[in-house]
């Protein structure tokens, strides 16, 4: 197996194709490496903001947040992690402790990166930054939620449980929530993460 990667296309050319108050699809003609060239779209945020933050809550070694919302995409209330954008001129921690206490009502004096991750990198440049945080202490801040989020907790432990449930898939929090696990677990002797 060879380290070596082929160079990254030239973009010959891009245009916008539509635009909405929160997306903006562009479309982009490559030439690859090897000559081929082809046509992509990509979808891609207004630019409004510095990216989004995902945040594995966890009020004990054991627990962690979870908030039930309605999502549009699928039509349905969804079980997920709590997450949001991050504003301008406001750091990742910042936000994740911010949309920590919109959305579920607590703040977090331990607030940690995990991960980057992507979704359906193929067709959007969004990344979202999973971010850990413990040492929870009440607090409520209004947030721009169109009606209340029911907060639940769920054993760390139980994911497969949370699998098995019609109402949690997304992507993105299954996989933090695995990443956190396995932190967790490996820092279990470390008295200072709690």
């Amino acid at each position: 197996m060879s380290d070596h990667h082929p160079s990254k296309p030239h973009v010959l050319a891009r245009r916008s194709v539509a635009r909405s108050r929160l997306f903006h699809v562009e479309e982009m003609e490559l030439r690859f490496s090897n000559g081929a060239e082809r046509t992509f779209e990509r979808l891609g945020g207004t630019g409004r903001g510095a990216g989004a933050v995902m945040i594995v809550a966890m009020p004990d070694p054991d627990h962690v947040l979870l908030i039930r919302e309605y999502a549009a995409g699928v039509e349905d209330y969804t079980l997920t992690l709590p997450k949001g954008l991050v504003d301008p001129g406001e750091d990742i921690v910042s936000a994740a402790n911010r949309e920590l206490m919109e959305e579920c009502g607590f703040g977090a004096h331990r607030i940690e990166p995990l991960v980057e991750l992507t979704l359906a990198p193929n067709y959007m440049r969004h990344r979202m930054q999973v971010m850990l945080a413990t040492d929870l202490y009440p607090r409520r801040l209004p947030g721009d939620e169109p009606e209340p989020l029911i907060v639940e907790t769920h054993a760390i432990d139980e994911l497969s449980a949370l699998l098995a449930r019609e109402d949690f898939h997304e992507a993105r929090a299954i996989a933090a929530l695995y990443i956190a696990r396995d932190k967790v677990r490996a820092e279990a002797s470390e008295p200072s993460l709690w």
